[in-house]
């Protein structure tokens, strides 16, 4: 069933994707609830997804729609959520710069927070080579996946791969409680 309305709307029957949204309206919406936590934020996102997947379409190669979907719906959702993550610290930053006596418990994450990241940065010099420049990417300056496989001139897939493994390297070589 999924293969025809693909097929169709890969021929440009917008009818087809009508009923395709239908279908997976609420696996969307849910998946993305999921991440975000938010229903109006959900909402957004799911609208937004559909779009991806519309536009991602002529790429998509029969190799499980379902899960297709939703792997773009959980990286969408995650990409907002880091966004607005972000918002939040630069909102922090103005606050506090805008403050002649920032409150001590903001100082003293930030200095953590600095602390982590050098920490990081000094051990990523022990990562194997081929992991090293995607894990710096994603952790320190924050990119999310399409960014990077952009920027590198990968596909999305071999960046979760990469970043999978480079978890588990770390896990396997790395003590948690160092960067705790």
């Amino acid at each position: 069933m999924d293969d025809v309305l693909i097929k169709k709307i890969k021929n440009g029957n917008d009818h087809a994707f009508r009923i395709l949204v239908e279908k997976y309206r609420n696996l969307i919406f849910h998946t993305v609830y999921g991440v975000l936590r938010n229903e109006k934020d959900a909402e957004d996102a799911t609208q937004e997804v559909f779009l991806k997947i519309y536009t991602s379409l002529p790429q998509y190669e029969n190799q499980g729609f379902k899960t297709w979907m939703t792997r773009i719906a959980i990286n969408h959702a995650i990409d907002i959520k880091r966004k607005k993550v972000r918002r939040k610290e630069d909102q922090q930053v103005e606050y506090e710069e805008s403050s002649h006596t920032p409150p001590t418990e903001n100082v003293e994450l930030l200095v953590i927070q600095k602390e982590r990241r050098h920490l990081l940065r000094e051990r990523l010099k022990e990562l194997p080579v081929n992991y090293r420049d995607i894990v710096e990417e994603f952790y320190l300056r924050e990119k999310t996946y399409q960014e990077i496989a952009e920027d590198a001139d990968l596909k999305v897939k071999t960046v979760e791969v990469k970043l999978y493994r480079a978890r588990q390297w770390m896990k396997k070589h790395w003590k948690e409680d160092d960067f705790s």
